[in-house]
């Protein structure tokens, strides 16, 4: 019996994982080192016991009730989790299928996810995603294992695009989502955010996750190009538009640029927190200095 559509899919992704795999365990290995755990980690601990302050330790641990009763300095004492949980939340609307190059923002975007993905099986960490599409979602719960992992970012990274002839929002399953994985996961949310309100479940988000955002820009959109008139497709519509450089053409673009990046830096406050790449960018490079920068910052 042959194989149907999405197993070839499937199969094909699949493929294109372990041809970047290989990139992507010498980064760990050399690269990062050990700054990728580090990087995440930042003061990811738990409580363990209330033991005597020694000179050097971080004075913030100090237990002030036991040292008052006490009568001498005693401090918190934290042991650092085992593993790391990602929550991968990918957000597909119709408005990443825009490209104005050789690849689209959702193409990018997708490679950017399993990259995200394929660094937590080379590490050990437990991995869940989230797809969340016009028509509905799909959820892999997190998990652990280099194969398992593998096959849920082949099944993201071969997933068909969303219908563009019907654009639609994508309702976010954030009542799921707050059940999906244990408190302080780190909750890395990939899509095209548009200027909008922040959704009313985020502020749950913020509370029980680290959360992350991970965008990919189309050159496009960072400068519309000069020159004659010029024609591109508008996904969201689902029309061919027009566009002739004129000042109000531009005058426009900057404003929709300013409102996006104020909702952006809305939702995720912390610089450390979000990631922006270029469609003509290297992720994998991308993501290597989005370690570097964060492990600086600590």
């Amino acid at each position: 019996m042959p194989p149907d559509a999405n197993e070839l899919v499937t199969t094909s992704a699949l493929a294109l994982l372990r041809r970047l795999e290989w990139r992507v365990r010498h980064a760990v290995e050399t690269v990062l080192s050990g700054e990728y755990r580090s990087a995440f980690r930042g003061r990811g601990m738990e409580f363990d016991q209330v033991v005597r302050y020694e000179f050097g330790d971080d004075v913030r641990d100090i237990d002030w009730n036991v040292t008052a009763r006490l009568g001498e300095p005693y401090r918190k004492k934290f042991v650092e989790e085992r593993e790391i949980t990602f929550m991968v939340l990918f957000e597909d609307s119709p408005s990443l299928q825009f490209g104005s190059g050789a690849q689209s923002k959702r193409e990018a975007l997708l490679e950017l996810a399993g990259l995200v993905m394929m660094l937590g099986a080379i590490n050990r960490d437990r991995v869940g995603c989230i797809h969340a599409t016009p028509d509905g979602y799909s959820f892999h719960e997190p998990m652990r294992g280099r194969g398992a992992i593998m096959h849920t970012a082949a099944t993201l990274v071969g997933s068909t695009a969303p219908d563009v002839n019907e654009p639609r929002t994508v309702e976010m399953p954030w009542r799921l989502l707050a059940k999906a994985a244990p408190k302080h996961s780190i909750l890395i949310w990939l899509g095209d955010f548009p200027p909008r309100q922040v959704p009313d479940g985020w502020s749950v988000m913020t509370r029980r996750y680290q959360p992350m955002g991970f965008r990919v820009d189309d050159p496009w959109e960072r400068e519309l190009p000069t020159g004659d008139r010029f024609a591109a497709y508008d996904p969201t519509s689902g029309q061919l538009i027009t566009l002739d450089g004129s000042r109000a053409e531009r005058t426009a673009h900057e404003k929709w640029r300013a409102q996006r990046e104020e909702q952006w830096t809305s939702l995720f406050p912390d610089p450390l927190s979000r990631l922006v790449v270029g469609t003509d960018e290297s992720r994998l490079d991308a993501l290597v200095r989005f370690f570097h920068t964060r492990l600086r910052a600590m």
